[in-house]
C-alpha cells in the first residue's frame, strides 16, 4: 500500500492519488503511517504523499489532512520513534502547517493548549510545532469561530494564549513552552501574559531549572515587558535570599532541611551572568534595569536594592557603556540611604511615620561575603565601588597640611560612606586572593599620589588590610618598597601614617626592612626639612619595633644579623647582639639629627621617650646623648646667672635669625626620661650597675643647678626687661621672643621636674612658685609686647610642655588631696590663686589640643587609653571645684580681671564632655563610673546605665543655673550661663528619648524658658536651641513653633499700626530683646528643618505610589499611607498658624524678613508638592479626603491674603527707606545702606508669588479632577500680567513731549526737583 501512494505522487495529475488515499479508510492510513513510522522506512516519503494527495482546497482532503497530523504529532508524543525519524515528521509538518484552512488551525491549536493543560505531553517534541501553528492563525483574516465569539485569526491566537496562560503548566515543560513562544509573533498585552505566568512558575521549579528558564525569559524579553522580566527575577531572588537568612537564623526550623547557601549563590551567579549577556546583545534591557532601580530610589528601596540586585548591577560595571551610570546610581542610592538614616534618627516624627528601612552598608557587605561562590564578575565591581566611595566621600578639608575632621551631622552620611567603601575593600581583599594586588596598589598610589589631600582614610584602610594578613602581602612587597621610594616627597603626616601602617612587614620581611632603612639613611641627608623629618619619624618607629634583649617588655619577634639590616625569624631566639647593634647604628644616625633644624631635633626629642619606655635597654646610649647635648647650653660654673646658653640656641643667617635648639624640648625629654628611668629601671639594678648609672646623678644635679639659677635670675641676666624690643620686624626683637619662650617652656619643665622629685616637701613647692613667678615674668613681658598680633612664637607657647600626667596630678594635689602630711607644703601652692588659675588653663588648652589634633602633647599624649585615664582625673577634680565654690561665691571675694577659676573649670568641663563623646564613645559608661564618688570598684554600680549616670551630673549643673538665674539681672554671668547650657546639651545628647529621665530634662528646659525673662540674646538662643534638640527627639516642635511665634507678635506689634495685638506669655524668654532676631531666626530655622521632613516624606509617598502604580493597583496602596498623610496635613496646618503669626508682625528689617519670605516662598512650594500628590492618588470617579479640604481653607483663609498684605508692608517701608534716602542726600552713607536693605528684602517677593501661583494653579487642576472647588477658599491675588497698547503709548508720548515744550524755559533745578517725584507716583500706582 505504501508503495503504491509512492509511486502514485510521482505523477504530476494528483487525481489519482487523491481517489486512491479517498477510498483508504482513516484507521488504515493512520496504521500504515505508524508502521512506516517505527520501522523507519520512507517516513517522510509517504507523508508528503499523503499531503500531496489532500489538497486544502477539497474538504474532504483538508479533514484527511487534518486526521494525519494529529495523529504524526501523537505519534512524535509516543516516543516510539527514533530521533531522526521524529525529526524529519516534525519538520515536514511545520512545511504544512501553513497550508491549513483558519478552522483547522484553530482546532489543531486548540488541541495542543488542552494537552499542556491536562498535562498529556510525553515528552514535548511536538511543541515545536506550536508557535508554527499560532503564527499561521494569525494570518488569516476571516472569522473563526473560537469559544462563544467570532474572531479574526489575530485576535483567535491572542485567545488561545490567553487560555494557555492561565492554565496549569506542568513542571517539565515550563523551559520549553517559555522557549516555543519566542518564535510567535506576539503583542505587547500578549507578551505581559507569558511573562506573567513563566514568572508564577518560579516558585514550583526546582533551583537547578531557574537558569535555563531565566535565559529564555530574556530571550522572550527582546519583544517586550523587559520592565516585569526584571522586576520578577529580582523579586523572586530577594525573597529567596530573605526566606533563606531566615532559615539560617532560625533556631526553630533547624530540623527542616533548607536549600544550601552555596547551591543558592552559585544559581543566583549563574543568572546574573544570563542577564549581563542578555543586556550586551539587548542596551534596552540595560536602561530598563537603571530605570527600575531608580524608580525604586523615590520610594521603598528595599523593594529594588537586595543583594542579588546590587550584585547584578556591579557585574552590569563590566559593560562600558553603562559602567559610569551603573557606579553614578549606586553612589547615590549609599548616601541617600545615609542622609535618609540621619533624618530619621534626629526626628521622632518621622521614626514613628516611617518603618526600619534594610541597611545598604549590610546589603553590599552580604554581596561581598557571597562572592565568594564564584561570582567573579561582581569583583572588579566591588572593588571600583569601594575606591569611588572613599574617593568622593573621604576627608576634604586640610589646614596646615592636616585632614580637619568635621564631626558635625552634615559630614555623619559621607564618613559613614567612606567608611563603608573601606569595609568593601577590605572584605574583598580578604576573602579574593586574585584581587589583593590591585587593592594594595591603589591604595598604595593613593597615599603616594594624593599628598595635597588628606588621606588618613587610605592608611587606614592599609594598616587593616596589613593587619589582617602580613605575611600574605610579602608577595606584594616589590609595591611596598616602591613606596618607599617616594618618602622624601611625601608630607611628614602621610610618612608618619604609611610607616605606622607597614609596621608587621618591617617584622617579617626582611628586604622591606632593608628598603626602608637605605630610604631613610638617604633621606637623614635630603635638601627638604620633611624628607629629614620623615627620616627620623622612620628611625624612632624602628627603635620601638625592634627590641633589645633584657628590654623590660618583650616581643613575640625574634632577629638575626646581616651587616646593619635585620632579618627576622619569629620562632627562633632572640639575637641580643644583633638587635643592640642594629638599634646602636640607627642611633649613630639619629645623633647627626642633633647638628640639624630645630624641627628636625624638635622630633627626635618628643620621639625618644617612647624608645626609651619600649626598649629600655637602649637608656644608657640616649640618656648619655641627651647630656653630651645639653652640656653644650648648660653654664658648669654654679653661681654663673643665667645657667644657660640661650645665645647659642639661635642661629643667625645673614638677615634672618631663627631657633637654632629648643632647648626647652631638650630638656623635657631629659626630665621625662629621666623620671622613667628613676621609676622603672634603676630599682630593677643590681648593686655592680651603679657604675653605668654615673648619667643619671649627673643630669639630676644639672636640673638641681639650673632650678636654682634660674629663680635667682632676673630679666636682665637674659638681656630682656619691659623696655627690650619685642616686635617681629627687627633682629633684636626676633631673638627677644626667642628666648622669651624658651624660657617659659624651660620654666614649665623644671616645675614638673621639682614636683616629681618633691615628694610633698614644703620647700621644694616653695621653688616651684618661685619658678612660676618666672615663667609669669616672661608670659607677661611676652602678652604686653606682642598684645594681640600673635607671632608664630607667641602661639607657640600656648603648647605647654607640662605633660598630661603632671596636669592630673597637679590639679588633683591641689583640689582634692586632704593628707594632713601634706597641709602645709600644698598651701605654698594653693596661697598662690594664679598659679592654681594656671593649672586649670593647662588643664583646658590639653582638652583642646585633644579636640583639635585628636592626641596631646607630651609623653603618652598619643596613647588615647592613657589619656583617657587623665581626662577621668581632671573631670573629677574640676567638677568637685566647680560645684564646692560656685562661681559668683569666688567672683564676690575679688576684683581681677579674666576669668575665675570655677568658670575656667567649667569652660574645662565643656571641653571634657565634648571630648569624650568625640573619642570615646564606647567607653562614657566607665567615663562617668570614674567620676562617682562612690567606690568605682563596686559590683552593684555597674548594672547603672549611662541614661542614669548622665542624669545624675545634668541635675548638678541644672542646680548652677537655677542658683545663677536667681540672681538679680546686673549679677547674671553670660560667660557662665552659656558654658552651663552647653554642657547640659552635650550631657543630654547621652540620654536615652524614651526614658522618663529625658522627658524630666525636657519638663525642665521648657520650664525655664516659660518663666525666666532674661534680656541676653546668647543665653536665650542657647537655651531655646537646647528646647528644640530636646523637643524633636520626643515629638514634633511645632506646636512650640506656634506658641513662640504668638509670643513674638505680641511683643513686636503688628504691621497695621491701627491694630492693638494681644500680648501672650507662653515663653518668657520672649521679650522686647530677644523676640528679634534672636528667637524668630530660632523659630524660622526650625520651620525649616521641619518643612524639610514634611518634603521627604511627600516625596517618599509620591515615589511608592508611583511604585505601586506601576506594579499593581493604586487603590491597594492607599491605605498604608493615610497616617503619613495625616501627619503631613497637622504639620502644614500648624506651620501655616505659625506663619499666620509671623507675616502679621512688624519684624525689622534685615535677616528676619528676608529669611521669612524665603521660608514662605518654601511652605508654598511644599503645599503645591502635596496638592500634586493628592493628583496622583485622587481616584478618577473625584472626591479627596476632608482634611485635604480643610488644610487648602486654612491656607486660603490664613496664609495667602496675610502674605500679601506683608509683601505690601515690606514694599512700602523699602519705598520709604529710599524716600528718606533719597531726602538726606547730604549723609552719604544713608543711601548705601537703604539701597541694600532695600535689594535684600525684596529679592525674594517674585519667588514668594511665584510659589502661591503654582499652588493655586496645581489647586485647579486638583478641583477638576476631584470635582471639589477648592478655589473658592483662596483669595483672588493682584492680576500682574500687562500687555502693551501702541495707542495709548503713543497718545502718553506726545502728551510727554507737549509737557516738555511747555516747560522749556524751567530751571533744571525745578526739573531735578520733579522727576524724582514722577517715578515715584508711577511706583505707586
Amino acid at each position: 500500500m505504501d508503495q503504491k501512494i509512492l509511486s502514485l505522487a510521482t505523477d504530476k495529475a494528483t487525481g489519482k492519488l487523491q481517489a486512491f488515499l479517498q477510498n483508504l479508510k482513516d484507521e488504515d492510513l493512520t496504521s500504515l503511517l505508524q508502521n512506516q513510522a517505527v520501522k523507519g522506512r520512507a517516513t517522510g516519503a509517504l507523508l508528503r504523499a499523503i499531503f500531496k494527495g489532500s489538497p486544502c482546497s477539497e474538504e474532504d482532503g483538508a479533514l484527511r489532512r487534518h486526521k494525519v497530523y494529529t495523529w504524526c504529532i501523537q505519534l512524535v508524543e509516543s516516543g516510539e520513534l527514533q530521533q531522526d525519524v521524529s525529526s524529519e515528521i516534525i519538520g515536514l509538518l511545520m512545511l504544512e502547517a501553513h497550508h491549513f484552512p483558519g478552522p483547522l488551525l484553530v482546532e489543531l491549536a486548540n488541541e495542543f493548549v488542552v494537552a499542556i493543560k491536562e498535562g498529556n505531553l510525553v515528552n514535548g517534541k511536538s511543541l515545536e510545532l506550536l508557535p508554527i501553528i499560532l503564527t499561521a492563525l494569525a494570518t488569516k483574516k476571516e472569522g473563526l469561530a473560537y469559544g462563544k465569539g467570532d474572531f479574526n485569526g489575530e485576535e483567535c491566537k491572542k485567545q488561545l494564549i490567553n487560555t494557555l496562560c492561565s492554565g496549569q503548566w506542568d513542571q517539565q515543560y515550563v523551559i520549553q513552552l517559555t522557549s516555543m513562544f519566542k518564535d510567535v509573533p506576539l503583542t505587547a498585552e500578549e507578551v505581559e501574559f507569558v511573562v506573567a505566568k513563566v514568572l508564577k512558575m518560579f516558585s514550583k521549579l526546582n533551583l537547578q531549572e531557574i537558569p535555563p528558564l531565566v535565559y529564555q525569559l530574556l530571550v522572550l524579553s527582546s519583544k517586550g515587558s523587559r520592565k516585569s522580566v526584571l522586576d520578577g527575577i529580582i523579586t523572586f531572588f530577594s525573597e529567596l535570599d530573605k526566606q533563606h537568612s531566615e532559615e539560617q537564623s532560625g533556631e526553630e526550623l533547624l530540623d527542616v532541611v533548607a536549600m544550601p547557601s552555596d547551591e543558592l549563590h552559585h544559581v543566583e551567579g549563574t543568572i546574573i551572568l544570563h542577564i549581563v549577556f542578555a543586556i550586551k546583545l539587548d542596551c534596552e534591557l540595560g536602561r530598563e534595569l537603571l530605570k527600575h532601580v531608580k524608580v525604586g530610589q523615590q520610594g521603598d528601596s528595599s523593594k529594588y536594592l537586595c543583594p542579588f540586585s546590587i550584585a547584578l548591577l556591579l557585574s552590569v560595571t563590566r559593560i562600558q557603556r553603562f559602567n559610569e551610570q551603573v557606579f553614578d546610581l549606586l553612589k547615590a542610592s549609599v548616601i541617600k540611604y545615609f542622609k535618609d538614616l540621619q533624618l530619621l534618627q534626629g526626628s521622632k516624627f518621622l521614626q514613628n511615620l516611617v518603618p526600619a528601612r534594610a541597611c545598604v552598608s549590610t546589603m553590599i557587605l552580604q554581596v561581598v561575603k557571597n562572592s565568594v561562590h564564584s561570582w567573579d564578575h561582581v569583583v572588579q565591581g566591588l572593588v571600583e565601588l569601594g575606591f569611588i566611595l572613599m574617593d568622593s566621600y573621604g576627608p576634604k578639608k586640610i589646614l596646615d597640611g592636616k585632614a580637619v575632621e568635621s564631626f558635625s551631622l552634615s559630614k555623619m552620611p559621607n564618613q559613614h560612606a567612606c567608611k563603608l567603601g573601606a569595609n568593601i575593600l577590605l572584605e574583598t581583599f580578604k576573602i579574593h586572593d586574585m584581587i589583593r594586588q590591585e587593592i594594595l596598589e591603589q591604595v598604595l598610589n593613593r597615599v603616594v599620589t594624593r599628598a595635597s589631600s588628606p588621606i588618613s582614610h587610605f592608611l587606614e584602610l592599609l594598616s587593616d588590610i596589613i593587619m589582617y594578613a602580613p605575611l600574605i602581602l610579602q608577595s606584594c612587597s616589590s609595591k611596598v618598597t616602591e613606596t618607599f621610594d617616594c618618602l622624601s616627597f611625601l608630607p611628614l603626616q602621610t610618612v608618619q601614617g604609611l610607616l605606622k601602617a607597614v609596621q608587621p612587614l618591617l617584622k617579617i620581611s626582611m628586604s622591606i626592612r632593608d628598603s626602608l632603612i637605605i630610604v631613610l639613611r638617604k633621606a637623614m641627608f635630603a635638601s627638604q626639612l620633611d624628607a629629614r623629618k620623615s627620616a627620623v619619624a622612620g628611625f624612632l618607629l624602628l627603635l620601638k619595633n625592634f627590641k633589645v634583649l633584657g628590654s623590660l617588655s618583650s616581643s613575640q619577634c625574634s632577629q638575626s644579623i646581616g651587616i646593619s639590616q635585620v632579618q627576622v625569624d619569629v620562632h627562633s631566639r632572640y639575637n641580643s647582639v644583633a638587635n643592640e647593634t642594629f638599634c646602636l647604628e640607627i642611633m649613630d644616625s639619629l645623633r647627626r639629627c642633633l647638628g640639624q633644624q630645630a624641627d628636625v631635633r624638635l622630633m627626635l626629642y618628643e620621639g625618644l621617650y617612647d624608645v626609651l619606655r619600649r626598649n629600655s635597654q637602649l637608656a644608657s646610649s640616649i640618656m648619655q646623648t641627651l647630656l653630651s647635648q645639653l652640656n653644650q647650653y648648660y653654664e658648669p660654673e654654679p653661681d654663673l646667672l643665667p645657667p644657660l646658653k640661650l645665645g647659642a640656641c639661635v642661629l643667625t643667617q645673614g638677615n634672618q635669625i631663627s631657633l637654632q635648639e629648643p632647648l626647652d624640648h631638650l630638656l623635657s625629654c631629659i626630665q621625662h626620661c629621666l623620671a622613667w628611668y628613676k621609676s622603672r629601671v634603676v630599682p630593677l639594678r643590681q648593686g655592680d650597675d651603679e657604675e653605668e648609672e654615673g648619667f643619671y646623678h649627673e643630669l639630676d644635679d644639672m636640673l638641681e643647678s639650673i632650678t636654682n639659677r634660674v629663680i635667682k635670675s632676673e630679666l636682665e641676666d637674659f638681656e630682656l626687661d619691659k623696655s627690650s624690643d619685642f616686635s617681629q620686624s627687627t633682629d633684636v626683637g626676633i631673638r627677644n621672643n626667642i628666648f622669651a619662650c624658651l624660657m617659659m617652656g624651660v620654666c614649665e619643665v623644671l616645675i614638673e621636674y621639682n614636683f616629681s622629685i618633691s615628694n610633698f616637701s614644703k620647700s621644694k613647692f616653695e621653688e616651684i612658685l618661685s619658678l612660676f613667678m618666672c615663667y609669669k615674668k616672661f608670659s607677661d613681658i611676652l602678652n604686653e609686647k606682642t598684645g594681640k598680633g600673635k607671632t608664630k612664637m607667641a602661639s607657640k607657647a600656648n603648647d605647654s610642655l607640662l605633660s598630661m600626667k603632671f596636669v592630673s596630678d597637679l590639679l588633683t594635689a591641689l583640689f582634692r588631696d586632704s593628707t594632713q602630711s601634706h597641709e602645709e607644703s600644698l598651701s605654698v601652692l594653693r596661697s598662690s590663686n594664679e598659679f592654681m588659675h594656671y593649672a586649670v588653663n593647662v588643664a583646658l588648652k590639653k582638652v583642646q589640643q585633644l579636640i583639635q589634633r585628636g592626641h596631646v602633647s607630651g609623653p603618652d599624649g598619643q596613647n588615647l587609653d592613657k589619656v583617657f585615664q587623665n581626662l577621668c582625673d581632671i573631670t573629677r577634680v574640676l567638677l568637685w571645684r566647680y560645684t564646692s565654690i560656685p562661681t559668683s561665691v569666688e567672683e564676690s571675694g575679688k576684683k581681677e580681671k579674666g576669668k575665675s577659676i570655677s568658670l575656667l573649670c567649667l569652660e574645662g568641663l565643656q571641653k571634657i564632655f565634648s571630648a569624650v563623646q568625640q573619642f570615646y564613645q564606647p567607653k562614657i559608661q566607665q567615663f562617668f563610673r570614674a567620676l562617682d564618688v562612690t567606690d568605682p570598684k563596686d559590683e552593684e554600680d555597674t548594672d547603672v546605665s549611662v541614661t542614669q549616670r548622665a542624669v545624675f551630673q545634668i541635675r548638678q549643673f541644672q542646680r548652677s543655673l537655677l542658683n545663677l538665674l536667681s540672681n538679680e539681672e546686673e549679677d547674671f554671668n553670660s560667660k557662665e550661663a552659656l558654658l552651663l547650657v552647653t554642657v547640659l546639651s552635650t550631657l543630654s545628647k547621652l540620654l536615652e528619648p524614651t526614658s522618663a529621665q529625658f522627658a524630666q530634662v525636657l519638663s525642665w528646659t521648657s520650664k525655664i524658658c516659660k518663666e525666666n525673662s532674661w534680656e541676653d540674646a546668647s543665653f536665650c538662643r542657647s537655651l531655646m536651641n537646647l528646647l528644640f534638640s530636646l523637643h524633636v527627639l520626643c515629638k514634633s516642635p511645632v506646636t512650640v513653633l506656634r506658641d513662640l511665634s504668638q509670643d513674638i507678635h505680641g511683643q513686636l506689634g503688628d504691621i497695621d499700626q491701627d491694630v492693638e495685638v494681644e500680648k501672650t506669655n507662653h515663653y518668657a524668654m520672649v521679650n522686647l530683646r530677644t523676640a528679634a532676631p534672636t528667637v524668630c531666626l530660632l523659630v524660622l530655622s526650625q520651620a525649616e528643618k521641619i518643612l524639610e521632613e514634611v518634603d521627604w516624606l511627600i516625596t517618599k509617598l509620591k515615589g511608592q505610589v508611583s511604585q505601586d502604580t506601576l506594579s499593581e493597583s493604586s487603590s491597594q496602596a492607599v491605605p498604608p499611607n493615610l497616617p503619613a498623610e495625616k501627619a503631613i496635613i497637622m504639620q502644614l496646618g500648624t506651620l501655616i498658624t505659625f506663619f499666620h503669626e509671623l507675616v502679621q508682625t512688624a519684624l525689622p528689617s534685615g535677616s528676619c524678613v528676608d529669611t521669612l519670605l524665603k521660608d514662605l516662598c518654601k511652605i508654598y512650594t511644599i503645599l503645591t508638592a502635596f496638592v500634586r500628590y493628592n493628583l496622583q492618588v485622587c481616584p478618577s470617579s473625584g472626591g479627596i479626603p476632608k482634611n485635604v479640604e480643610k488644610l487648602v481653607k486654612l491656607s486660603g483663609s490664613l496664609l495667602t491674603p496675610y502674605c500679601y498684605s506683608f509683601i505690601s508692608y515690606v514694599q512700602n517701608r523699602s519705598n520709604n527707606l529710599k524716600y528718606t534716602g533719597e531726602k538726606e542726600k547730604e549723609k552719604a552713607t544713608i543711601p548705601a545702606v537703604t539701597a541694600t536693605k532695600v535689594l535684600r528684602e525684596t529679592k525674594p517677593i517674585p519667588n514668594l508669588i511665584f510659589a502661591i501661583e503654582q499652588y493655586e494653579k496645581f489647586l485647579i487642576q486638583l478641583s477638576k479632577k476631584s470635582k471639589v472647588n477648592l478655589m473658592q477658599y483662596m483669595k483672588f491675588s493682584t492680576s500682574r500680567d500687562f500687555k502693551i497698547k501702541g495707542s495709548v503709548l503713543d497718545m502718553v508720548l506726545r502728551e510727554d513731549a507737549e509737557d516738555r515744550n511747555e516747560e522749556g524755559t524751567a530751571s533744571a533745578h525745578k526739573r531735578q526737583d520733579k522727576e524724582p517725584a514722577k517715578k515715584r507716583k508711577k511706583l505707586n500706582a
